[in-house]
Parts: structure tokens; sequence; C-alpha cells
């Protein structure tokens, strides 16, 4: 597996706060229009930030289809969705029963990615704390890589505001280190979700491998991805305050996440995980 640290070549990983609210992008700063690409958003009282986000998103991919897996929100995150679904026909709306975990969300989003043959699947979440501004820059990665992540833990990333508190981002920093740690992972951020994949090489993954329904998926589909030969990259982002709402995360949901991937990890010890791809190398 090929890892590469820095910011894509010819975009700015700062960026600037506001510039996907106040100012067009230019064409250098935009998907380009014959790429597929699938955004995933897992939503779950967001209310007050999905109808500006998806505003967003479109300044810098107007030609991407927009996947929204809503699980039953009681603040009407989901009729907010299917009232934008109306309004523009690249926007799909996957409505769940009740909350069923991010896991579980990002997984249905990459296989309907699969199903729908795109070129490829991005996923961020949906409280504006992945700016959409540096869309272009992980779909500009993968000319060279399968699997580019929105890092905060490179040069040039890193994480603004003040809802990151010292603990959160000692959780943080415990579960990357562990997850690099217990899954043999070589990115720097393991836990964002802000990511873009290679749907021809998710479809390689056996997802009902998969033990992960929560926020431990993001450790897991890197390792499933390190199995099937993907080549991952790491661009820099700041990580920004969400803007509506409350986070979702706490620390029963980082526990669960801990078992998990030592469970993996010791499998893989054993020998029962396997990496069906030869040849791989990591270069820093």
């Amino acid at each position: 597996m090929d890892v590469e640290l820095g910011w894509s070549e010819g975009l700015d990983p700062q960026g600037s706060g506001d510039r996907d609210v106040t100012e067009s992008p230019t064409p250098a700063e935009r998907v380009p229009a014959d790429v597929r690409l699938l955004i995933s958003l897992a939503t779950y009282n967001e209310a007050g930030n999905l109808e500006e986000l998806i505003a967003a998103i479109r300044r810098v991919a107007p030609t991407a289809n927009i996947l929204v897996i809503d699980d039953d929100s009681p603040d009407g995150t989901g009729e907010i969705a299917e009232r934008l679904r109306r309004d523009d026909p690249r926007i799909e709306v996957l409505h769940r029963p009740g909350k069923q975990g991010l896991g579980t969300a990002v997984m249905a989003g990459m296989r309907h990615a699969i199903e729908g043959k795109y070129d490829y699947f991005l996923n961020l979440d949906a409280d504006f704390s992945h700016p959409p501004r540096y869309i272009p820059q992980l779909v500009a990665g993968m000319e060279r890589y399968d699997v580019m992540i929105g890092s905060r833990y490179v040069e040039g990333g890193g994480i603004a505001g003040d809802q990151f508190d010292w603990k959160r981002k000692l959780m943080s920093g415990g579960i990357n280190w562990y997850a690099r740690t217990t899954l043999g992972l070589t990115a720097r951020d393991t836990s964002g979700s802000f990511r873009c994949y290679r749907v021809s090489k998710l479809a390689a993954i056996d997802f009902a491998r998969i033990y992960s329904r929560g926020y431990s998926f993001m450790e897991e589909i890197l390792f499933r991805c390190q199995q099937v030969g993907c080549r991952i990259g790491e661009t820099p982002i700041v990580f920004e305050n969400r803007r509506a709402g409350v986070s979702k995360i706490n620390p029963k949901e980082a526990l669960k996440a801990l078992v998990i991937m030592g469970r993996i990890g010791l499998h893989r010890l054993l020998g029962r995980e396997r990496s069906r791809a030869s040849g791989a190398s990591v270069r820093r």
C-alpha cells in the first residue's frame, strides 16, 4: 500500500474559510464534469445544516450525485432532503427506520456506488466540520491513489474552533495510534470520515466480513482497503466547528471502537486476516 502525505498540486490546503459560500470557485477548484462521483451524507438531526451544505457542495461539484442517508431524524432532516430531491434530480434520499450507526450508513452508500458503477465514492460529515471546498482536492488525488483521506494530522492539516476540546483531541489521537498499532495502518488520520474511494476497489471488498457498525467502521474500512491493495494518500484539511446541532460521538462509542479494532487486530496476529494483494509498499 502506498501512502502519500501532502496536499494536491495546485490547490491551497488551507483554503479560505468561507470561500465556498461567498465566491464562485475557479475551474481548478471544481470537480471535472466527466468524473462519475457519488457524494454521501449520513444524517441524523442535521436540519440546521443540510440545505446549506448541499448548496456548498454544488458549488464545487456541480455534476456529482448526492446521496442523503437519513436515520429517521426527529428534527425533520429527512423531509428537508426530500424537498431538495424534488428540485435537484442528482439528489437521492435513503430513509432508514431509526438510528443504525455511521458505519452502516457509509456502507450503504458504498454499496449504492458499486451498484451504480460510479468512478468514485466520497463521504463527508453533514455538519460542515468537513468543509466542501476540499472536495476537488480529494478527487484530484484519485489520479494516483485508490483512497484519498482528508487528513487533520499531516503537515498543513489541523483542527479549528473550540468544539474539539482537549479531551476529544486526546481521544482522537489515542484512537489513531491504536488503529495504526493494532491494524497495521500507515495513514496518519485513520478515524476521519472525509475520504474519497475508488469504487472498483470497494467492489473487491467482502462487506459481509466487516464487523463495525459505528465509528470504528472508518478504521476497519481502511484495513479492508489495505487488504485489497489500495494505494492510500492523505491531503491536509482543517477540521472546523459544526455549524448547527450537536456532536453524536461519545466515550461509549469510542470504547466500542477500541474493542472491535482489538478483535480485528488479534485475528490479524493469528493469521486470520490475510491480504489479498501482494507487493504492497509504504512510502512517506
